[in-house]
């Protein structure tokens, strides 16, 4: 029994060990208005993920500053982290934003330079933002992602990431963000019928302006998208941060959405 017992030991241990955890959160407004208790709070929800994957952060001064801020903080936690911000998207100035990630460097090593998407950043008010990551010489890339607004039809620039496998196709791609959009649109399909699958189904991710109900969440916006053959599912979900405060306008100082979050390993 004992080397059966050994043998068990060893493979649930390297599973554990191999597996990656992503969390993607549209941090509201991420800039110089963030408090340090904020930024304190915010790195105290993500200090146990590898890779945070943002949306929102402010174009103008305090946006970048802000993830500084925000790394340093979850350097301060006993990890060290490293970080990268886009430059702002090529929509017009007052839609523009950037994006940023954040990771652990003991776990994973980011290759090359990340990038904006260039072929269809026209087509796409804020185009996507990529970065490829090696994690035990098996490597991913992230394109981090802000749909326009619900009522703008993000559907009309969603279409167009049915073209990025093909645009690359060497590159093991989880499409992670805020979609404003849920993963049940038909939209998606193109993007399910090459083998990709949402990591969320019928979960709700932006908050209420006040809960009804005890029922505080809105719409199915944030999701990751990835290839079933090339990525194993451990496990995925939502951190529901706002039950920590007494109200969701105390909740909303934070963000207005939650973050979402998938455990996986690569094939």
């Amino acid at each position: 029994m004992k080397p059966l017992f050994f043998l068990l030991f060893f493979l649930i241990s390297t599973i554990a060990f191999s597996q990656t955890k992503l969390l993607s959160w549209n941090l509201e407004n991420f800039g110089k208005s963030k408090s340090e208790e904020t930024i304190n709070y915010i790195a105290k929800s993500l200090k146990e993920y590898d890779i945070i994957a943002i949306q929102e952060v402010v174009a103008g001064f305090g946006g970048a500053q802000a993830v500084a801020r925000l790394a340093n903080e979850l350097n301060r936690k006993g990890m060290k982290w490293d970080y990268v911000i886009s430059d702002p998207t090529s929509s017009s100035a007052y839609k523009a934003e950037r994006y940023a990630f954040i990771w652990k460097t003991s776990k994973l090593k980011k290759i090359g330079k990340a990038w904006l998407e260039k072929k269809y950043h026209l087509k796409i008010d804020r185009e996507p933002y990529f970065c490829t990551f090696q994690y035990e010489n098996k490597q991913f890339t992230v394109a981090n992602f802000h749909a326009i607004t619900k009522n703008k039809q993000p559907e009309t620039e969603i279409k167009y990431f049915k073209f990025l496998p093909e645009e690359y196709p060497m590159l093991n791609l989880i499409f992670a963000g805020d979609f404003n959009c849920p993963q049940s649109h038909t939209v998606f399909n193109p993007l399910k019928k090459m083998g990709y699958q949402s990591i969320l189904v019928d979960q709700k991710t932006s908050l209420k302006q006040e809960c009804k109900n005890d029922k505080c969440l809105a719409s199915e916006f944030d999701n990751m998208y990835f290839k079933t053959l090339k990525i194993n599912t451990i496990d995925s979900g939502v951190i529901p941060f706002y039950k920590n405060f007494n109200s969701l306008k105390q909740a909303r100082v934070i963000s207005d959405h939650i973050p979402i979050w998938f455990e996986f390993s690569l094939n």
